[in-house]
């Protein structure tokens, strides 16, 4: 569906977006995180977890990450059927960035089901490189691509 440009609102995720970002999971993920696993990457410090909206407040996105030293790690990112192929990941991936930047963070990893060609494509673009395959790491036992992006500083930030 090719959408107008609608001006999108990207803030830190909060209890009151748990219901529309379990719904979002659950229709992006075979094997969806549940609301508590949710609830705890939300309560837990060491985390940079953003949601994307529209002006009128409906959840289109999320992003949920965390950090350690110098180190970022995607865990989840989706994106509603309807607003893919609209930058949306890229806006959200962005915004990792950014705060990667700012913080001193040297590197962002994630991992991509193998067959996930759209986004091994859309990670590669955005200039993660693929390391290497971790067999089996899905619960239905599909096997995981890792992959990862070496960050720039911000100026100033040494």
């Amino acid at each position: 569906m090719q959408r107008t440009a609608e001006p999108l609102v990207v803030r830190g995720a909060t209890h009151e977006d748990l219901d529309g970002v379990v719904a979002l999971e659950q229709l992006s993920f075979p094997v969806p995180w549940t609301r508590p696993l949710f609830v705890t990457e939300i309560d837990a410090i060491g985390r940079f977890n953003l949601v994307a909206t529209t002006a009128n407040g409906k959840l289109v996105a999320y992003i949920f990450s965390m950090y350690f030293l110098d180190e970022m790690h995607v865990n989840k990112i989706a994106v509603d059927p309807s607003w893919r192929r609209q930058r949306v990941a890229i806006l959200l991936m962005d915004e990792v960035f950014a705060f990667a930047r700012l913080n001193g963070i040297a590197s962002v990893s994630l991992e991509v089901r193998e067959s996930n060609e759209a986004a091994r494509k859309l990670y590669g673009a955005l200039e993660f490189e693929e390391r290497y395959r971790r067999p089996r790491y899905y619960p239905d036992g599909e096997s995981a691509i890792v992959m990862t992006c070496s960050i720039a500083p911000a100026p100033g930030i040494a």
